[in-house]
């Protein structure tokens, strides 16, 4: 039944009339119950191709050297993105789901709007069905001018012909905007990856193989909370955690497949009694505590705005007050500072790091103290600081995503082009 409804959604997309259908009712070129069809076909799946979904898709210019999805998503900085499909990622965004896949020069993107039934999407056309009487999202399906041939971006293979898009409207800027803010998109990176060049040649290595790693700038409180469940954990786990976490404090936003998303708790659900309990029978152990510990004292203490403003004070004292929190120690300040506070210089270290500086950097690092002090934390992270400068912790996530193994893995379509620990030993031992 889905794949007919959704083969004659294609057969009527190539279908379309050639006039020029600007104005808010250019979806009554299309009969009542097609519209219905479309909005039954997008409740239910994860949209996982441009090609064979044009009218669903908007993009931003973006060059894979500026961004890189497949490692920003996955390398640890945020754990609310899957890739459904082979190149697409799906997950939570500002309250809305989103999936998003990129081509060379290009970010492409969709939203899930939760409850929307189609008298909204077409002023004047009210279409009554037990489909969109239930609670559950729908795809925007608004349909302006046809994209002409001119107005196809050469990478994006498959995209071709006339084939309906979305309306340029308000929300899609407010979403273009949202993104922006997201990736930080107004850093320019090439700019950044050429100054850490020039000051640092193991920079310069590592960079040939990891282009387009850049820091997110997230929630303050959904970054906090998540970190806070990182210690002595996997970016596995910890995903899965946060998965669980979202499905038993979160709001539910919407189904697609069998997967259901929802938003990240508030502090106020964080905060409430019965939470540790319920926390510890997700799986998070002590860390439960800390969670719900952290999430009362910023409440009676700060106030439900205090993180966010934390933004505008400078770096150490941003950190101390983070510090002050329960479970929350340097490197967790770091990756909130720097993650979520516009903290650019931050740098967390933790046992990885540590091992990239003395085995790349400084060996003496630490003496033979092969623990991470206090004293040598602070001296990791003013080593890095004046080494790269202003934007320290970007570099450094560059560093620690080299490490990961997952994207060391020979099986792995992203792997780079070699092993950059095999090839410093094997320099090391030709200039021996």
């Amino acid at each position: 039944m889905r794949r007919e409804k959704s083969a004659r959604l294609r057969m009527r997309s190539r279908q379309l009339p050639d006039t020029d259908t600007t104005g808010p009712c250019s979806v009554l070129c299309m009969s009542v119950r097609d519209l219905c069809d479309i909005t039954f076909c997008c409740r239910m799946h994860h949209l996982t191709s441009i090609t064979t979904s044009p009218a669903f898709w908007r993009s931003i210019p973006c060059q894979r050297s500026e961004l890189r999805l497949d490692y920003m998503l996955a390398c640890g900085q945020t754990f609310r993105w899957k890739e459904c499909s082979p190149g697409y990622w799906t997950g939570v965004l500002k309250g809305r789901v989103w999936t998003m896949t990129q081509t060379d020069e290009h970010i492409w993107y969709t939203v899930y709007t939760k409850d929307q039934s189609p008298e909204k999407v077409c002023d004047g056309l009210k279409v009554t069905t037990e489909q969109n009487k239930r609670k559950n999202n729908t795809v925007p399906c608004t349909l302006s001018k046809k994209v002409k041939k001119e107005e196809i971006f050469p990478e994006d293979v498959g995209v071709t012909g006339d084939v309906p898009r979305l309306q340029e409207d308000v929300d899609c800027k407010k979403d273009q905007e949202v993104l922006e803010d997201y990736f930080q998109l107004n850093v320019s990176l090439r700019t950044l990856y050429q100054q850490w060049e020039r000051s640092d040649p193991n920079f310069q290595r590592v960079a040939q193989d990891f282009p387009g790693i850049r820091v997110l700038r997230q929630d303050p409180t959904e970054c906090l909370f998540s970190f806070i469940c990182t210690s002595n954990n996997n970016i596995s786990r910890i995903t899965g955690m946060i998965e669980r976490v979202c499905s038993s404090l979160g709001q539910r936003l919407c189904q697609l497949d069998s997967e259901v998303y929802h938003t990240f708790p508030t502090l106020e659900k964080l905060a409430a009694n019965g939470t540790e309990a319920k926390l510890r029978d997700l799986g998070f152990g002590y860390r439960a505590k800390f969670v719900s510990e952290s999430a009362r004292t910023i409440l009676s203490k700060h106030g439900p705005d205090w993180l966010e403003s934390l933004r505008l004070v400078p770096y150490e004292e941003a950190k101390t007050a983070l510090c002050s929190l329960p479970g929350v120690g340097a490197k967790v300040a770091d990756c909130v500072c720097l993650m979520a506070l516009d903290k650019s210089e931050a740098v967390p270290v933790d046992t990885h790091v540590l091992q990239i500086a003395k085995r790349d950097y400084v060996p003496q690092l630490g003496g033979c103290n092969k623990s991470l002090t206090d004293r040598v934390y602070r001296e990791t992270g003013d080593f890095f600081r004046n080494l790269w400068g202003p934007y320290a912790g970007w570099a450094q996530s560059v560093l620690f995503c080299s490490e990961l193994k997952k994207f060391q893995d020979p099986t792995n379509p992203i792997k780079p082009k070699g092993n950059r620990k095999n090839q410093q030993k094997k320099k090391t031992a030709s200039s021996a």
